[in-house]
């Protein structure tokens, strides 16, 4: 740690030790080695060439140590993977097999893991606004809503303006209020809303495709729809959080690959 920290100081800091400390420990390892590992130039105390060797030596042996644990730990199963199904099917799913050309291992996606069991799972994927206890957090992406509408539906209609929204059912969402403020416009008083209330984001898109009424959805999860043109987002205004996609995992888990997954799920939101 002294030979690359560069001074008695710099490795103290990182140990978190004093000086003092760290000096006595390098006399007591100078003794065990019956050699000098530094010596003073100056105001300087640098390192031998024989320490210099000796710390390299030491640090590839560990690095070594290091590789051997991630093979090991790579091939001790699928990484255990619990997601809410939408995100699972409209927006995991269709990247998983650009993780595995990545060199990531196999994946095991399950939608059904409680949070309470962090022994149920190696990553979880949630939305939320941060603070599960016994969990390192690591932010994705903002949970984003814009009302999408089937072009049968719409025909010659007008959708030009959040007040326009009130000339169609609207599919059961909770976030519909959180919209119209977003949108800056007051929710109208003659909005008319579709009688079955869907549970999730998926049922709400087959719904809103099928015709059934305005789906408010993740332009993010269901940009295939938008693309292949079976549902158009009209209005501009984009809801943005306040919830985000989170990847969960254990605290003081420190195994690869959990992490390795998450840092490529950094990149995959990176590149959308």
């Amino acid at each position: 740690m002294c030979v690359s920290a560069g001074s008695f100081a710099g490795a103290a800091d990182r140990l978190a030790l004093t000086p003092a400390a760290v000096s006595l420990r390098i006399r007591t390892l100078e003794l065990e080695l019956g050699q000098a590992l530094f010596m003073r130039v100056g105001r300087r105390v640098v390192p031998t060439p024989e320490a210099v060797a000796l710390a390299n030596q030491v640090r590839q042996a560990l690095d070594g140590i290091s590789t051997a644990l991630d093979k090991f730990q790579a091939g001790a199963g699928p990484l255990r993977v619990t997601v809410p199904p939408t995100f699972a099917s409209r927006w995991l799913a269709p990247r998983l097999s650009g993780y595995r050309a990545a060199g990531g291992g196999s994946i095991e996606l399950d939608i059904s893991s409680d949070l309470r069991d962090p022994t149920a799972f190696d990553v979880a994927i949630r939305t939320g606004r941060g603070g599960w206890d016994g969990l390192d957090e690591y932010a994705l992406t903002p949970v984003d809503v814009t009302p999408m509408i089937a072009p049968r539906l719409l025909g010659a209609g007008t959708l030009g303006v959040p007040e326009d929204l009130s000339n169609f059912d609207l599919l059961p969402h909770p976030d519909w209020g959180k919209w119209f403020a977003r949108a800056e416009r007051p929710v109208p008083g003659n909005l008319r809303f579709a009688g079955v209330n869907y549970s999730i984001f998926e049922l709400i898109a087959n719904a809103a495709v099928s015709g059934l009424g305005v789906g408010l959805l993740s332009p993010t999860l269901f940009r295939p729809l938008l693309d292949s043109g079976q549902l158009v987002a009209p209005l501009d205004t984009v809801l943005k959080g306040p919830d985000w996609y989170f990847a969960l995992i254990r605290e003081g888990d420190h195994r690869a690959a959990p992490r390795h997954f998450c840092d490529w799920l950094h990149d995959q939101v990176r590149q959308r």
